[in-house]
């Protein structure tokens, strides 16, 4: 079987049942992405390096109670 072929802009916004948003502060250099289902999904996470400063990640390992996310945040 082959693997699946990009979509047309070859962006995660290609994904069927995701929406992405975006805001920025450009003088605060700062910002933040969300990518919202259109219903609750299974999601995993992988961490790597030193220092990754992550926030609930550890939510998602299997031994735990979260099954599903209503969204993941990037900032």
């Amino acid at each position: 079987m082959s693997p699946p072929a990009p979509g047309p802009r070859n962006r995660i916004t290609d994904v069927p049942g995701l929406s992405v948003g975006q805001a920025q502060d450009v003088a605060a250099r700062t910002g933040v992405t969300v990518i919202l289902p259109d219903d609750r999904a299974v999601c995993a996470v992988d961490v790597r390096g030193g220092g990754p400063g992550t926030r609930e990640t550890d939510a998602l390992a299997p031994e735990n109670l979260v099954e599903a996310v209503d969204a993941v945040v990037l900032s």
